[in-house]
């Protein structure tokens, strides 16, 4: 099935049903009281209705709390065919909170203004998501099949790290099907992603760090604020946060981060760059020092993070807390895990508070590094390819996602596992992402749309 170009009536449609995504309040929380489920309930019946072909022509199952799978059975006369064997495409509809006040226009407005639509949502991740149905759909107008069994999954808890993907990869194994190839957000077509490389950049997200929440709960003595003692409950714990941020964060270049280097070197046009990151072997140790000094993304591709985000302690001026108590994310690297980070929080925590307060280290959710997935196989040069044709003269990089995407789940069953936007996003895009006034440009989304109906019809 060769790729035509969209008629208008069809780039109108793809445009009226993102929109009308959009203007589902789709937004998940952690506290489910909070949710407004009839909104999750309304997306999946525009679904429903946009998308008639699908409905009406594959299987449907609604798995776990609101997971959508869709199945496209493949071809099963064709030699190629292996019977109990997906792929899977999948993203997810559940959007983060917003605040209005800080928005130009409605959050979920699903509107279309100089040749963009508007609203949460449409970056992360309902663009792929729509653009990934709209290229089912018309082909299977045009009377297309996968050769293989062909699954479309769609979570409504990834922002909430919510357990509907992981339910959906469970249903695969209760069902003993194997999956052999999963596409999810990630990576995206970046510029200026690395000094003196000019060209475009495709980031294939083949690796993802993980990200553990921890509580450090410090306990001193209550009172009166008017006697305090020489450091507060709060006082220890400030010390304990300066400690654990100035330790010393060990360095790894994990497989995925030196190929990426590698790439970045090969296509440099500065040549000190160009030097430094094709000879690792030698360099390794100057790259390290360049982080350290440089920081940001640099620095956390090469080391475990920890980012302090919370702190509580008295609800009153003049009382001494009982306890204080800190909120860390780790976004842990490689070889490091959970147990060895509580380990190293409650080594650091115990020796700064000495005998003057009671320490405890509770994990709030947690998540280990993923497997590193396979990119000398058909399935990453069949992506590979399908990127270049999309967008032609263009590098193509495995890439460690230092966010959690719903993708993870997956790794316990197949090393097949690829994170990857299909879009262009700028500087400005990417901090739309989770930020204010997230939109996206029409000819994005059916570029989007195109390299999804190249892909599939490799499939």
């Amino acid at each position: 099935m060769d790729f035509t170009p969209f008629t208008q009536s069809e780039k109108d449609k793809i445009c009226a049903d993102m929109c009308s995504m959009i203007k589902c309040k789709t937004v998940s929380d952690l506290d489910d009281s909070k949710i407004d489920h009839a909104e999750f309930e309304k997306f999946a019946g525009v679904l429903k209705q946009a998308f008639p072909k699908i409905y009406s022509e594959c299987n449907f199952y609604k798995v776990g709390k609101n997971g959508l799978v869709h199945k496209i059975s493949g071809q099963k006369d064709n030699a190629a065919y292996k019977a109990g064997h997906a792929v899977v495409l999948m993203a997810h509809y559940d959007v983060v909170p917003v605040e209005e006040q800080n928005w130009d226009f409605l959050p979920f407005a699903g509107d279309i203004v100089d040749g963009k639509i508007r609203g949460r949502g449409t970056m992360d991740t309902k663009g792929t998501l729509c653009a990934c149905m709209e290229a089912v759909e018309l082909a299977l107008g045009k009377g297309w099949q996968p050769v293989q069994d062909l699954y479309l999954c769609f979570s409504g808890e990834e922002e909430i790290n919510g357990q509907t993907c992981g339910d959906i990869v469970s249903w695969f194994e209760e069902n003993n099907i194997t999956v052999d190839f999963v596409l999810d957000e990630g990576g995206a077509i970046v510029d200026n992603v690395f000094p003196g490389v000019k060209k475009l950049c495709a980031m294939v997200g083949t690796e993802e760090k993980g990200s553990t929440y921890l509580d450090l709960v410090v306990s001193g003595k209550p009172g009166h604020a008017s006697a305090p003692p020489k450091h507060s409950s709060v006082g220890i714990a400030s010390q304990i946060v300066e400690a654990i941020e100035n330790k010393q964060a060990r360095v790894e270049f994990t497989p995925t981060v030196c190929q990426l280097l590698k790439t970045m070197g090969k296509n440099n046009n500065i040549l000190p760059m160009k030097f430094i990151f094709s000879n690792l072997w030698l360099t390794k140790p100057l790259v390290n020092l360049i982080s350290k000094l440089m920081g940001g993304e640099l620095f956390a591709l090469l080391h475990t993070t920890c980012a302090v985000t919370k702190f509580s302690g008295s609800t009153s001026y003049n009382v001494l807390p009982s306890k204080a108590t800190v909120g860390m994310n780790f976004r842990l690297l490689g070889k490091d895990t959970v147990e060895k980070t509580v380990s190293k929080v409650e080594k650091i925590a115990r020796k700064v508070a000495g005998k003057n307060a009671d320490i405890q280290v509770n994990v709030v959710s947690y998540g280990n590094p993923s497997k590193v997935s396979d990119i000398k196989c058909s399935q990453w040069e069949t992506l590979s390819k399908t990127i270049n044709e999309t967008w032609p003269d263009i590098l193509v990089s495995p890439y460690l996602m230092m966010a959690c995407s719903d993708s993870r789940h997956y790794c316990r069953i197949t090393d097949k596992v690829y994170r990857f936007s299909a879009m262009f996003m700028s500087k400005a895009d990417r901090a739309m992402i989770h930020g204010v006034n997230e939109e996206i440009r029409i000819e994005e989304l059916l570029k989007t749309v195109e390299f999804y109906s190249k892909l599939i019809a490799k499939l």
